[in-house]
């Protein structure tokens, strides 16, 4: 931050009737002299500016070096449009205003108006111009209105005062743009934080002053900062899904349609034997013992001996009759077989499969039941 006291040098001539600036030359003044003054103060606490006309009877400090807003509108209220300014005479008064500044440490800057023609010769203002750069003093010139004519010898002044580019003439020719939005994006404030670049693009008209998120943080600090702290939770929460996707796993590579039917095929588990289903004619409709999808009676009874399979055939027929399971069912081996078979003594050596003859004493044990009603 620059500490400076800086004298700004209006133009108050009768040439400020004009009004080919928005909405004329003197209303244009006076809006830029707001935002300078803004800008300046805001830029270093220490800053002060001060307020002059170099029209009429002879230039006049209206305003001496202040901090105070309120001291500088008043006088631009009281200020009159007189007379032809006199911008070499204007200067001088300006820089005895600033070498009798308080604090000596502050650098001087005066910034002149022109917005009239010029009575001084190139030459005049050139040795002004030295003058003045002995004395470090930096002069920033806004030449408008009269532009094309004063041109010449504006550039010629600035050349002569400026030191390390400390000096810098800007000129605004007519048209729709607004005065102080033209100096707020140039080189005049760029050391304030007020201008975009060296081209002056891109100055906000707003009076966002070229501060981060358009907020100065010396006015508003808490809100500066909760725009901070907004962006940089913003920047952490991008990283951080950045990484998520950079982390992500890798994909499986990619398996020929024919390898894939081969390894599905081999992977699926074998079928199991299904068993051929009993003669719907063998079984009653109603009461069956055997419960729908439950494993045979025989199990495994193919593979067992005689007298495994006798059990189990003793067994079905004792539920069959409501007798306890533990009873004993007395029956020989020759007569058990006549009886599921239903087949006289003498039909001994005739075999039947091991699902017709459970099929067989099931339905007797049934019309057994149905002959006791």
């Amino acid at each position: 931050m620059v500490l400076e006291a800086t004298m700004l040098v209006l133009d108050n001539s009768e040439w400020m009737r004009n009004g080919d600036y928005t909405p004329s030359r003197w209303e244009a003044q006076a809006d830029a002299v707001n935002i300078l003054f803004d800008a300046k103060t805001n830029s270093n606490p220490e800053n002060m500016v001060g307020l002059m006309t170099m029209a009429g009877k002879s230039p006049e400090v209206l305003v001496t070096l202040t901090q105070d807003i309120g001291k500088i509108l008043s006088a631009l209220h009281s200020s009159k449009i007189m007379g032809n300014a006199d911008i070499a005479t204007g200067i001088n008064v300006a820089t005895l205003a600033l070498k009798h500044r308080q604090n000596k440490s502050q650098r001087q800057r005066i910034i002149v108006f022109v917005g009239s023609p010029i009575a001084d010769s190139a030459e005049s203002l050139e040795r002004l111009g030295r003058k003045l750069k002995k004395n470090n003093v930096a002069v920033d010139v806004v030449n408008f209105g009269e532009d094309a004519e004063n041109a010449e010898k504006l550039g010629t002044f600035v050349g002569s005062v400026d030191n390390s580019s400390n000096s810098h003439l800007l000129t605004i020719p007519a048209g729709p743009q607004l005065l102080s939005d033209v100096i707020l994006s140039s080189d005049i404030l760029m050391e304030e934080g007020g201008g975009a670049g060296p081209s002056g693009a891109g100055g906000s008209g707003g009076g966002g002053g070229g501060f981060e998120f358009g907020v100065d943080p010396s006015m508003d600090p808490e809100l500066a900062m909760a725009l901070r702290m907004s962006l940089e939770e913003e920047q952490a929460r991008q990283r951080a899904a950045e990484g998520a996707s950079g982390s992500a796993a890798p994909s499986l590579p990619s398996v020929p349609e024919a390898s894939s039917a081969d390894a599905s095929s081999a992977a699926a588990p074998p079928a199991a034997p299904q068993l051929a289903p009993a003669p719907s004619s063998a079984l009653p409709s109603s009461g069956s013992l055997v419960m729908s999808g439950a494993d045979p009676i025989a199990g495994a009874g193919s593979a067992a001996d005689d007298e495994s399979e006798e059990a189990m055939l003793r067994q079905a027929l004792a539920l069959s009759q409501g007798q306890d399971s533990s009873e004993d069912v007395e029956m020989s081996d020759a007569g058990a077989r006549a009886t599921v078979a239903g087949a006289a003594p003498g039909d001994d050596d005739e075999e039947m499969t091991e699902e017709e003859a459970i099929a067989r004493a099931i339905e007797m044990s049934l019309q057994g039941e149905q002959e006791k009603k």
